[in-house]
């Protein structure tokens, strides 16, 4: 059945095929296949790691030099399916609210293809996930999560979804939307929310608003973290998709959250007068 068109965006069935080249490759991190290998060989480490089952988890999204330790220490741990939904911030603004490709992603460690029965089906799930190929066009958030995830499952396919700043109800109308979806099918489905936390603030000041954070994601109460973060002004960029991951985890049956690990920019850096506040967590 066809579906209505909603400010302008198509919500059809109907998918047409296209390609999305890379935002950010050769700034965020290496744009070739063997120095991107070589870079998450040495962010993860050659320790193995023994790997554990989870329903979702939050990395972070800067430039590996910064933020990639914590990234690949988070998704390194899991055992990652062949099927990942991506949720992440819409930094540029451009198009739909809540934004679901369906492109294939050209990534320097090969491409990675939209799981489209998934897609299809959030879409028609949700009233609010639309079809829209331009809030990803530039948006690096989700693009910086793919390599780690291919380096671990190398039959990778994703459901991309960018999240503007939209209300508490809509977020949680997605979350429950997300977690019907994949109660229904036989895969295996990964949630990844992609966030930062703290932004161009001290060090000290940073560490006491992002544990502040972390202490309301722990407490598992989707309303209260997202209210906590809007009313305490935290500059966590992933508010949005971290919320409605929480719901869907929620509904999928998990109990807990675990800390992976937190930093900060500064840890590189060496500047701890404005820093971006970095965490892994796992939910299970």
């Amino acid at each position: 059945m066809a579906r209505k068109e909603q400010n302008g965006v198509s919500k059809g069935a109907d998918i047409v095929q296209t390609h999305r080249s890379p935002a950010v490759a050769g700034q965020f991190y290496p744009g070739d296949k063997r120095s991107l290998r070589a870079t998450i060989q040495e962010l993860t480490g050659n320790t193995p790691v023994k790997k554990q089952k989870v329903m979702a988890a939050v990395s972070p999204h800067a430039g590996y030099v910064y933020s990639g330790a914590v990234a690949a220490e988070t998704l390194s741990g899991i055992e990652i399916p062949e099927t990942v939904i991506l949720l992440g911030p819409n930094h540029t603004g451009k198009g739909s609210p809540v934004a679901l490709s369906t492109a294939i992603w050209d990534m320097p460690m090969g491409s990675v293809p939209v799981d489209q029965d998934l897609a299809a089906d959030i879409l028609e799930e949700s009233d609010f996930v639309e079809k829209d190929e331009l809030a990803h066009q530039y948006e690096h958030s989700l693009e910086v999560q793919i390599p780690f995830l291919q380096m671990e499952q190398p039959n990778l396919s994703i459901v991309p979804i960018a999240v503007s700043h939209v209300s508490y109800q809509v977020l949680e109308e997605i979350g429950h939307a997300l977690a019907r979806v994949i109660e229904k099918t036989p895969k295996d489905v990964l949630i990844v929310a992609s966030s930062d936390m703290t932004h161009y603030e001290s060090r000290e000041a940073a560490e006491q608003k992002d544990h502040f954070a972390l202490e309301k994601l722990a407490d598992m109460d989707p309303a209260i973290l997202y209210r906590s973060i809007i009313e305490n002004r935290i500059s966590m960029c992933g508010i949005m998709p971290v919320t409605a991951t929480l719901v869907a985890a929620l509904q999928l049956g998990a109990t807990h959250t675990e800390l992976v690990r937190y930093t900060d920019s500064g840890e590189v850096s060496g500047d701890t007068s404005q820093v971006v506040g970095y965490a892994g967590v796992l939910f299970s």
